[in-house]
């Protein structure tokens, strides 16, 4: 009979927590303990299942070959053991999150999801919103953590990545010469529609908004061939294509996406850590592609 392998849930969750940050620095701060800790904790583990799980030089933090086939059983450990917790305590707690709608995009079905299989006892709040109308809730204590554009608030916050802009429109658009060009964009007031705006000011091309709309309706707009319109390169659909070289536009300046949360106690600690990685991990999954020319990077 072979020998059983007992794993440290303690261990485990210093393991997840360093591959989510690629810090141990971090990844002490989330668990509230300190770098010898987690350190003393991955070197036990990996002893205990005869692998090198993390590489670390003095400039970079990444999983081994061993880890990266370990990680997602390591993440199941880990639920597992928060869902047998969870499970004999009938108390529920509201997580209230806005996420703004310009960056709200195919992740968050992953964010929620990540969410429960975290805390199951987790009642979800999410608003779609304008980020100046989240921001505002956030600061009176309706929410308890936003996700928006850093250009769109000043304060610090987590970073959660890159995200790069381009101009898209349908294949079939006709931009006839000499015209002001066919803008579709979200209602005023909205950082993407006026970053694109001083562009095109500052590149002299004159410009006329045909349509003005949510999200959704400028995404179907521009598949109907209605105008061209700025998006941010992972959240355009499939139907379009980025047109800036072809019509001459000018490039877009890159932005980053920010987690923004007061809450301090270790259970909402864990659900903004889980959610943060959620949003990472999405962001890096095969097939997502940042815009040509760039480097997705936090």
């Amino acid at each position: 009979m072979m020998n059983r392998v007992t794993l440290d849930v303690e261990a485990v969750q210093a393991f997840v927590t360093i591959a989510d940050f690629q810090s141990f620095t971090k990844a002490a701060e989330a668990l509230g303990t300190t770098q010898g800790a987690i350190s003393v904790k991955l070197k036990r583990l990996e002893e205990r299942l005869g692998h090198k799980l993390i590489e670390r030089t003095p400039r970079l933090v990444r999983l081994s070959a061993q880890g990266a086939v370990f990680l997602n059983a390591a993440r199941d450990f880990i639920a597992a053991h928060d869902s047998a917790i969870t499970a004999l305590s009938s108390e529920r707690r509201r997580f209230r999150l806005g996420i703004a709608a310009h960056v709200a995009g195919p992740e968050v079905p992953t964010l929620l999801a990540r969410l429960n299989e975290r805390d199951p006892a987790l009642t979800i709040e999410v608003r779609l919103e304008n980020s100046r109308s989240l921001l505002d809730a956030f600061d009176n204590g309706e929410l308890d953590a936003v996700i928006v554009r850093q250009e769109d608030d000043g304060r610090n916050g987590e970073d959660l990545g890159p995200e790069h802009f381009g101009w898209f429109a349908a294949p079939g658009f006709n931009q006839r010469c000499g015209e002001p060009l066919r803008l579709a964009a979200l209602a005023p007031g909205c950082g993407v529609r006026d970053i694109a705006t001083r562009a095109l000011n500052g590149a002299g091309i004159a410009w006329v908004e045909v349509f003005v709309g949510g999200s959704a309706a400028v995404v179907a707009a521009v598949s109907a061939g209605l105008a061209v319109a700025p998006f941010s390169c992972r959240l355009a659909s499939a139907d379009v294509i980025e047109v800036g070289q072809l019509l001459g536009l000018p490039d877009l300046p890159s932005s980053r996406i920010m987690l923004h949360s007061t809450l301090s106690d270790q259970r909402s600690r864990e659900a903004l850590r889980t959610l943060a990685a959620a949003y990472r991990e999405h962001r890096h999954a095969p097939g997502r592609a940042a815009r040509p020319g760039t480097t997705d990077t936090n």
